[in-house]
């Protein structure tokens, strides 16, 4: 046999194996009748432990729920479809079933882990500033939920970190939206976002940027007694900040000072954030 015939004979080999592979990959699944419901579970369980996604997890566990319904069985393995689906990425899937579960069992002991799982499916798909900010907002809603609901809950605690991050998350969209007014020339659009930022999202890191942007949108504007306002906020609660050093320095550079002024809207954050008069 020749070099190049042998070579042929080792390629069909090759591609039959593969094909036999193939074959063997596509075969239908035996059937779980003859298992029992323990069993069933702790393949799942099995596979979604040692793969790295979820999908070969989830014949076992809607398996389990066609075959053994209305037991706890059942129960667990509609709440692991939910981890399966979310963590398969599927975030419509895992929601459906993260619901399916709530209505179907309230006051489970999973209750509050498929209300964490509902919210994670609009929380984990906030993955950068210029995504729809509805997600932010739906995942802002449930996580709100798994708190007020479940606040002793092991979920709880996570909930509340994941909700500061969302909001810090819509307060970075609205001074991304006011950056891009700003280097435009638009300053009264830009002090439309940056207020919003400091009236609604004081507690986020954002703050102190957004007291410096206003401050340069109303020198430009020509508007003293805000520009000063602002100045005065940012120096009092981040005199540290560099947004301060950056602040003071366009402020002065305008021939003005950080002074509060007696009128407006700022005025009304200075007494309330600086003065700790709320009424």
């Amino acid at each position: 046999m020749t070099g190049g015939t042998t070579a042929k004979h080792f390629l069909a080999v090759v591609i039959l194996a593969v094909g036999l592979s193939a074959c063997a990959t596509d075969a239908p699944d035996e059937s779980l009748e003859s298992f029992s419901a323990e069993e069933i579970f702790r393949r799942g369980e099995f596979e979604l432990e040692t793969s790295r996604r979820g999908r070969g997890s989830l014949r076992y566990f809607s398996e389990l729920e066609r075959l053994y319904p209305y037991t706890d069985w059942s129960r667990r393995a509609l709440i692991m479809q939910a981890f399966a689906y979310h963590k398969d990425r599927q975030y419509e899937e895992s929601r459906a079933a993260a619901q399916r579960y709530l209505d179907t069992y309230p006051g489970s002991e999973d209750e509050a882990y498929a209300a964490y799982l509902f919210a994670l499916s609009f929380y984990d798909q906030i993955d950068d500033v210029g995504r729809d900010q509805g997600l932010t907002f739906q995942a802002l809603q449930q996580l709100r939920r798994v708190i007020e609901n479940y606040p002793e809950s092991e979920y709880a605690r996570s909930a509340v970190l994941k909700f500061d991050l969302a909001f810090d998350h819509l307060a970075a969209k609205e001074m991304e939206i006011g950056r891009y007014y700003l280097k435009r020339g638009n300053y009264a659009a830009g002090v439309n976002r940056f207020r919003v930022v400091v009236e609604d999202f004081q507690t986020t890191t954002h703050t102190p940027e957004a007291l410096l942007r206003l401050v340069e949108a109303y020198v430009a504007l020509g508007l003293r007694d805000e520009a000063q306002t602002a100045g005065a906020i940012l120096g009092y609660n981040f005199q540290a900040s560099p947004f301060y050093q950056d602040a003071f320095a366009v402020l002065t550079g305008a021939g003005m000072a950080p002074e509060a002024a007696d009128e407006g809207w700022l005025s009304t954050i200075y007494r309330q954030s600086v003065l700790g008069q709320w009424l």
